[in-house]
């Protein structure tokens, strides 16, 4: 059967360059509440070391978000290095993931210039959850479609692994966050496990399937 339009295959070249760009973007947005501080601290007259000390919160929210975002940058690049060709699936899973990307200055602006409480961190956290949610997904499509690159079985496998033991680090720094508001952010260095979370995932999915039922062999003729 003939593909329609809408579900046929296409070069992922247009694809892969319009993410730099959407992420480039979000890079620069997460700068701009910083500029808008140093008008109004020139306007008050305010030191260097004024200023450095009462925006230092938004300071840190800003490394934190344009840290996380070029991760997240790298990770995709190296999820669709070798994918060759996208399906209109494939890319509203990849609109989704931009979508995540692209809202994240809001809720950095929110933490560097708002009073921090629970609902807040839920924002900004939830937001980096859905960002791993949809690269999980991506991980999925690709897994049920090799056809679209020359991108292993194992590369997709560990790479889903890896955001899944992200997700889970991710909600238990949410949890902390909420519990522990206003200062639960601290809960975000849970992601320095990340690389332990995934060897204890994986072990534990080959553990899984080494013990699961094998059908019997055939009888000899």
């Amino acid at each position: 059967m003939t593909e329609t339009p809408r579900t046929r295959p296409i070069p992922s070249d247009r694809f892969k360059a319009f993410i730099d760009a959407v992420v480039a973007i979000a890079m620069t947005l997460l700068i701009l509440p910083l500029m808008e501080s140093i008008s109004e601290a020139a306007s008050a007259h305010m030191s260097t070391a004024e200023f450095l000390d009462e925006h230092s919160g938004q300071l840190l929210s800003f490394g934190l978000s344009f840290l996380l975002i070029a991760t997240f940058w790298m990770g995709h690049h190296r999820q669709y290095r070798d994918v060759e060709f996208v399906t209109g699936p494939l890319l509203w899973i990849n609109v989704a993931w931009m979508a995540t990307i692209v809202w994240l200055p809001v809720p950095t602006a929110m933490i560097g210039q708002m009073d921090t409480d629970a609902l807040q961190a839920v924002v900004y956290i939830g937001t980096l959850i859905m960002t791993q949610v949809t690269t999980l997904a991506g991980w999925l499509y690709l897994a049920r479609h090799p056809e679209l690159g020359s991108v292993s079985a194992e590369t997709v496998r560990l790479g889903a692994i890896g955001d899944l033991a992200a997700i889970i680090l991710f909600v238990a720094a949410l949890a902390i966050a909420v519990l522990a508001s206003p200062n639960g952010y601290a809960g975000l260095l849970l992601l320095l496990l990340s690389d332990p979370m995934s060897r204890l995932l994986n072990r534990l999915l080959r553990r899984r399937g080494d013990d699961s039922p094998r059908p019997p062999a055939e009888a000899s003729s």
